[in-house]
């Protein structure tokens, strides 16, 4: 072996390299820690709500485009519960209705989160970059990239743990998306791990997933960035001016 060439790692270490980067995951950002620390206002849980909506329909979208990408029969019949968990099936309203009933709970109208006006420039940008890759990405690396869902169970809880007690003025039947997703999002974990451990076996291919893993993470870091900008430091994104607004509309953009 040519001792320039790095050794891939084991099965066993390269999961754990996947679990170890959970340090990064938006669970750590100074917006979520106020949230689960109970120090947000109304305003700033009302503009996450808004603004993870739009991550949340775009999921299924996400989800499509990897089975879209994907000649494997029996991983799109797995794949494929994903999508109807978000959209619904029968006996099921689906995880972007239990959404909805979590921004009622927490005091906006459905129209309003529907038609999307609170959603801040960077959140868009990033979410829909999420997209953008997983419709150009091969159907192993998109997979991939949903892997946060590794850590996704601790960050559901810690909203269950904490957020009846800060926050008693959100009605209680907001918390059902949450209760849904701790068991949705370890079952997901299974599958998906299972195809990056079973595909990325070079150490070119690890470092690759590692790296893919890393931009997802950035993608939830960076929402919670533009989140930030607007509700704590109150520093108002472009579109909200009313002066850009109108001159965006004068050019027909």
């Amino acid at each position: 072996m040519n001792a320039a060439v790095k050794p891939a790692m084991s099965r066993q270490d390269f999961e754990q390299a996947l679990r170890d980067k959970g340090a990064l995951y938006h669970i750590h950002h100074p917006y979520h820690r106020a949230m689960y620390g109970g120090q947000c206002t109304p305003e700033q849980i009302r503009g996450w709500v808004a603004n993870r909506y739009y991550y949340q329909v775009n999921i299924p979208r996400k989800d499509s485009a990897i089975m879209a990408n994907c000649p494997d029969a029996d991983v799109r019949r797995l794949w494929l519960q994903r999508v109807l968990d978000h959209d619904g099936h029968e006996g099921d309203a689906g995880g972007i209705e239990a959404w909805l009933q979590l921004a009622e709970a927490v005091g906006l109208s459905r129209e309003e989160v529907i038609d999307e006006r609170h959603v801040l420039p960077g959140v868009r940008f990033a979410v829909d970059a999420y997209l953008n890759f997983a419709r150009r990405a091969s159907w192993q690396e998109a997979a991939c990239s949903s892997l946060t869902e590794l850590f996704a169970p601790e960050i559901h809880q810690s909203r269950l743990d904490s957020w009846p007690q800060h926050y008693p003025w959100i009605d209680g039947e907001g918390y059902i998306y949450f209760r849904k997703r701790l068991s949705e999002a370890r079952r997901d974990v299974e599958h998906g791990l299972s195809i990056t451990l079973d595909h990325f076996t070079t150490a070119a291919e690890q470092q690759r997933a590692l790296e893919i893993l890393q931009f997802k993470l950035d993608i939830l870091w960076s929402m919670l960035d533009a989140l930030t900008m607007a509700y704590v430091h109150q520093t108002p994104p472009y579109h909200t001016v009313t002066d850009a607004q109108v001159w965006h509309r004068g050019l027909g953009l």
